[in-house]
């Protein structure tokens, strides 16, 4: 065997190695430092605004940051109260209106089991007593197999539900506590961030100072890149519902919009999942114009969300638009509802990569030349 191929492989299978190693260090680390992890991003992003008050408002470092911290926390109490104002208001309006949507709802089960489930029980009966014996027993067997499967599974699921209860209890202080060493955290490694970031440097060679400083300014652009297009889309969205509502006259117009627009962050069920049961209400309720009218809205806004997200994202994040799309739909195939934030992302992180020159630099160190020449 060739000497020169076999070394190659030799490097190959140690990047492979050092790769999964560095994988599973950093999954069982992350286990019992998520909090410091979650503080060393909130210090990212507001790192920003520490600067813009150090500078501008001429405040010392720990000032800015203690402000930063405050404010982002007073915006995000401040959208958690306005949210719950109106949905104690939203919820005063439908203990109003809940009672006649309610006997609504029961004429349209009476009248649908008198013309429609009554008749078809009779016919299924005649049918059913004129079959032979054998073949009444086996239907009545699969009844009762079916009643029983349905019985079980319904009887493992509450039993999982109850088991996993108390945990779900104990999570709550649990919850309270990294919530606060995360923002302790946050203060002091924002404080001394480029303190930090300077003696991290030291301990790493000139060549990954430098790739890593690539990385970090790539990843820091798309990362707020997108953020941006994310509240751009959102944004559409709630204009767009809003609008629509407007023009359809609908009450709580304004409420509705906002909690479109926020629900339009889930993947995959987005606007549906305000929209989609609300057609069928007023379906139901026999209020077709409505429903006609919330069911275009809807479309509307699933049409423009197909048709701008791989745009604003491509735009926002520094992407080629089939790229992302691309990004999209394998990371929806391969993971699910979160492949579509993880795939984009994944796509930034590897192209990153590519323009700080890693992916070379490895390939180089596999073929057996010095890395960077």
């Amino acid at each position: 065997m060739n000497l020169e191929y076999l070394y190659r492989t030799i490097r190959f299978l140690i990047v492979i190695g050092v790769i999964v190693l560095s994988a599973i260090t950093l999954y069982y680390i992350s286990k019992v430092t998520y909090p410091f992890i979650i503080a060393i991003a909130i210090a990212f992003l507001i790192n920003p605004i520490v600067n813009l008050l150090e500078k501008k408002a001429r405040l010392p470092r720990a000032w800015a940051a203690f402000i930063s911290i405050i404010m982002v926390v007073g915006i995000f109490v401040g959208l958690i109260t306005l949210l719950i104002a109106e949905i104690v208001s939203g919820a005063n309006y439908l203990a109003d209106e809940i009672p006649g949507h309610v006997d609504t709802f029961v004429k349209f089960v009476e009248d649908f089991v008198a013309s429609q489930v009554i008749p078809l029980y009779h016919q299924i009966a005649g049918m059913f007593n004129n079959l032979e014996d054998g073949q009444q027993n086996t239907i009545l067997e699969n009844i009762q197999n079916a009643g029983q499967s349905f019985a079980s599974s319904a009887g493992d699921f509450l039993q999982q539900f109850f088991r996993k209860l108390p945990n779900l209890i104990s999570w709550i202080p649990n919850a309270a506590t990294v919530l606060v060493f995360a923002s302790l955290a946050t203060f002091f490694i924002s404080k001394d961030w480029y303190k930090l970031s300077s003696k991290f440097s030291k301990h790493l060679p000139g060549k990954a100072v430098s790739s890593g400083r690539k990385v970090f300014i790539d990843l820091k652009r798309a990362l707020f890149g997108f953020i941006r297009a994310q509240f751009t889309l959102i944004s559409i969205t709630a204009v767009i519902v809003l609008i629509g509502l407007l023009i359809l006259r609908v009450d709580y117009a304004i409420t509705i919009a906002l909690v479109s627009g926020l629900v339009d962050i889930l993947p995959y069920l987005g606007t549906g999942a305000v929209f989609v049961p609300w057609i069928i209400y007023e379906a139901i309720a026999g209020d077709f114009g409505l429903a006609i009218g919330l069911s275009v809205l809807y479309l509307i806004v699933v049409v423009q969300r197909q048709i701008i997200e791989p745009k604003v994202l491509s735009s926002s994040i520094g992407l080629d638009p089939l790229a992302t799309l691309v990004a999209l739909f394998v990371g929806f195939k391969l993971v699910g509802f979160l492949g579509l934030i993880i795939g984009p992302v994944t796509l930034v992180i590897l192209q990153t990569l590519s323009r700080a020159g890693v992916f070379k630099d490895i390939w180089e160190f596999i073929k057996g030349k010095p890395a960077g020449k």
